[in-house]
This record gives C-alpha cells, structure tokens and sequence, in this order.
C-alpha cells in the first residue's frame, strides 16, 4: 500500500500543485487525502492536487516521492488511471 505524490510543478490559480494516487485503491487515496487534510473537492478523477505548501507534509505523512511520468506509469498499471475525456 503505497501512495505518490510527483512535485510542484503544475501552475494553476497563482500557485504549483503536486498530484497524489495511490497505486492499490481509491479508498487508500481518499484515506491518506482525509489524514493530510485535503478537502474531497481536490480529488480530480485519479489523484487529488495538493498546493505546494502541503508538499512536505505529505512526504512526512508517508507519500513517496516520484517524477511525474512515474505517478502516471504506476496509476496505469494498477488500473486506476482515468484520463480526460476529449
């Protein structure tokens, strides 16, 4: 049971946001989201975005660390990637 976060690099409303996911279930996404403190409307279909400034605190909380196509890579082989519709 592992969840990632990549680092805070994408610009959205004044600020750089990470993204958080988990690579086993959603319910120990939204389990490790409630013990960081994010709010159910920063879930976005397969992670949630958490501003830079909880980056740290999601680290400490247990996340690991990784680059952003590895985020992307671990939630398509878990099956839990859930893109944009176009």
């Amino acid at each position: 049971m592992t969840v990632y976060i990549d680092p805070p690099a994408w610009p959205g409303h004044g600020r750089l946001w990470s993204h958080l996911a988990s690579d086993v279930s959603f319910a120990e996404l939204h389990d490790f989201a409630a013990r960081l403190g994010s709010p159910p409307r920063a879930f976005d279909r397969d992670h949630y975005d958490v501003p830079e400034e909880r980056y740290r605190d999601a680290v400490a909380l247990g996340a690991v660390e990784v680059g952003s196509r590895e985020l992307v890579r671990r939630l398509r082989e878990a099956g839990l990637r859930r893109p944009k519709r176009r």
